[in-house]
């Protein structure tokens, strides 16, 4: 379907309207004009004015330019003088992939991280054409043990990656991970980042008068972006890394009791694993003690939740109340089911 909105008025995302670009200008024949842009590529005719779609035209051009796709100019011949684009097929054309098998594993890797449906199915037809070259099933061997935590970034991932390409401010609702409290907050954002197994932008509070980090789970219904663009100058280094490493918490340690043999994604990250019986209640006599260090209590929270009763938190309290919470809500699901 053509056009700027998805039938129920959902915006198109700048990322997908950057691909649904790159992808006609590829397939034209000779060159599109502005005006075949406009009326035939998802994405462009939301616009609400000529002017709109110049800027958001020209903007999508600049960027996929900066991203090192050869968009050429052709200039109209005959009795049409109006300019034309393309992008060039020899210069963009990838030259022949030839993996290893190690490096085929770090790819097939990096492709766990995405697990938003809509990219997962174009993930697994690349994976599958790549281990067709060649490399076959060696390339598990190469990351055996591997397994990224990366979750799925979620609504807030478009509007924010516009604003951020943009320079525009957003305002949205977020939960606070401290008190659990939804306040109004308005952010310029600079940077969006993955770190302790999710996604989070970087930015400066207007609220606060101050550098922020938010995690993009914790934004409650939509992003919207305010005013006009380039409202603000992104620093030249943001360093990510400190602003996220303090955001995420300090490292504590997470004690837990493991039925043996199981959690061994836990395990492999253990400080300690001790026995059954070691210093465990009698009721959890017959389970391993484990001890595995932890930054984001959300992060752990939910992965501890996921092997249900395989895996109790002895300590540290909040810890164990947090994976609590979230069973309780999976068991009440469960009834609210069985009696639909």
């Amino acid at each position: 379907m053509a056009g700027g909105l998805e039938s129920g008025g959902i915006p198109t995302r700048p990322d997908e309207r950057l691909l649904n670009l790159v992808i006609a200008l590829v397939n034209t024949s000779v060159a599109m004009t502005k005006q075949q842009v406009r009326s035939s590529v998802h994405g462009y005719d939301a616009a609400p004015s000529t002017e709109a779609f110049e800027r958001m035209f020209e903007r999508d051009k600049d960027s996929l330019r900066a991203l090192g796709v050869p968009i050429v100019t052709v200039e109209g011949s005959g009795h049409s003088d109006e300019v034309g684009y393309r992008i060039d097929n020899d210069a963009y054309a990838l030259g022949p992939v030839d993996l290893t098998p190690a490096e085929l594993g770090v790819v097939a890797l990096a492709a766990q991280l995405w697990s938003d449906k809509t990219l997962r199915t174009d993930m697994s037809r690349a994976l599958t054409k790549l281990a067709a070259a060649g490399a076959g099933d060696a390339a598990d061997d190469a990351v055996a043990g591997l397994a990224p935590r990366v979750r799925a970034a979620g609504d807030a991932y478009g509007p924010l990656l516009e604003a951020v390409s943009e320079r525009r401010r957003v305002s949205f609702r977020y939960r606070a991970a401290n008190s659990g409290q939804v306040r109004a907050r308005t952010v310029e954002p600079w940077r969006i980042a993955a770190r302790g197994g999710g996604w989070y932008v970087v930015g400066h509070d207007l609220d606060r008068g101050a550098v922020r980090i938010f995690r993009l789970s914790r934004i409650e219904g939509r992003v919207r972006l305010e005013g006009p663009g380039g409202a603000y100058d992104i620093p030249d280094r943001v360093d990510v890394d400190a602003a996220l490493g303090a955001g995420v918490g300090r490292e504590r340690s997470a004690h837990l009791a493991v039925v043996p043999e199981r959690a061994t994604a836990l395990r492999a990250r253990a400080l300690d694993v001790r026995e059954p019986g070691a210093d465990l209640p009698a009721t959890l006599a017959d389970r391993d003690r484990v001890v595995v260090p932890f930054r984001s209590l959300t992060s752990m929270a939910d992965e501890v939740a996921g092997y249900a009763d395989a895996v109790v938190v002895l300590a540290p309290a909040e810890l164990r109340a947090e994976v609590l919470r979230r069973l309780r809500a999976a068991a009440a699901l469960d009834v609210r089911s069985s009696r639909g």
